[in-house]
């Protein structure tokens, strides 16, 4: 064929060329980056995972609920201080500490007292531990209406919270503050129906715990029982309860606040160490401040007795 007779190529029409040998290279390429993160990645979490607990590749990861709070970042200098590096892991709800400790996700929380922690292993069929106690906060009766327990009426109203580990607590401070009745002694169970309303000066009315301190202004309650995570959200000072329960009493023991581990952690020689650091000056200070002075340190209980306290709080949980 001559060249005057070819066809002409058109400019427009795209040229076609194998690429399967460079896709194929690509392609390799690919899985070997992709394999090589993977194994380094791996060596990296398995390298994190053997390092020392404590040490800046191994925190120790500590719930709470307020992380931002002052004491908490006073301890978490006063624990690298010590060579210990703390991871404090923040929660909004009481709900999932627990569950996450029991996972593997936290080393340790720091938020409940013993009887909710008697409270979530009795229904969870779960053996967590307190490893050493660091407040009690006073439960405290509030009202705007009165200025102290003698101005409360015959049948004047109460609320309480309704929560099954403030409850039987809020009926003690009735009870304290002469109030109320009991038809049995009080323990950590006690519930409504064991009030003697015969006996008793006022009517008592259970509420959902977010709710008693907005209840103050309800003109057919007197006063109400408010437990402390409320108390600055309602604009309230601790100090101005008109009564409060002695953190010193024994019926105050199941209200104790520890730091909880997994029982096969109670001896873990670092999270003992976490224990002594709370007890230090500048934490505690910091605790003092953040509180109004209202939190009682109770870190002189060693973790028996503890343990004890709890063993027999879930023992009466159980009956």
């Amino acid at each position: 064929m001559s060249a005057a007779t070819q066809t002409p190529v058109n400019p427009q029409e795209p040229v076609r060329v194998n690429h399967t040998l460079r896709n194929i290279i690509i392609a390799a390429v690919v899985v070997v980056l992709v394999l090589a993160g993977g194994f380094f990645g791996y060596r990296a979490f398995a390298s994190n995972a053997n390092a020392e607990k404590g040490s800046e590749a191994n925190p120790v990861k500590i719930g709470v609920v307020g992380a931002s709070d002052k004491p908490w970042q006073v301890f978490k200098q006063e624990a690298l201080k010590q060579g210990i590096h703390v991871d404090i892991v923040d929660f909004q709800d009481y709900t999932s500490e627990n569950p996450a400790l029991d996972s593997g996700d936290l080393d340790l929380n720091e938020f409940q007292h013993l009887l909710y922690l008697a409270n979530y292993n009795v229904k969870n069929n779960k053996d967590l531990q307190p490893i050493g106690g660091t407040v009690i906060v006073p439960l405290g009766l509030y009202s705007s209406k009165v200025k102290s327990v003698d101005e409360i009426k015959q049948g004047d109203t109460i609320a309480i919270p309704n929560d099954e580990t403030n409850q039987a607590r809020a009926i003690g401070v009735l009870q304290k503050a002469g109030l109320i009745t009991l038809k049995h002694k009080w323990t950590a169970v006690t519930a409504p129906t064991d009030i003697d309303e015969s006996a008793s000066k006022v009517k008592v009315v259970p509420l959902g715990a977010e709710k008693v301190a907005n209840s103050l202004n309800d003109p057919q309650l007197t006063a109400g029982v408010i437990n402390n995570s409320y108390i600055k959200d309602a604009g309230l000072n601790p100090k101005d309860a008109i009564f409060q329960d002695d953190p010193s009493a024994d019926s105050a023991k199941p209200y104790i606040n520890a730091f909880v581990a997994r029982k096969a952690d109670v001896d873990n020689p670092v999270y003992k160490k976490i224990v002594e650091i709370y007890k230090t000056k500048a934490v505690t200070d910091a605790v003092q401040e953040d509180s109004k002075g209202t939190s009682v340190l109770v870190t002189d209980y060693s973790a028996k007795e503890l343990q004890g306290y709890l063993a027999q709080i879930e023992s009466d949980l159980s009956k």
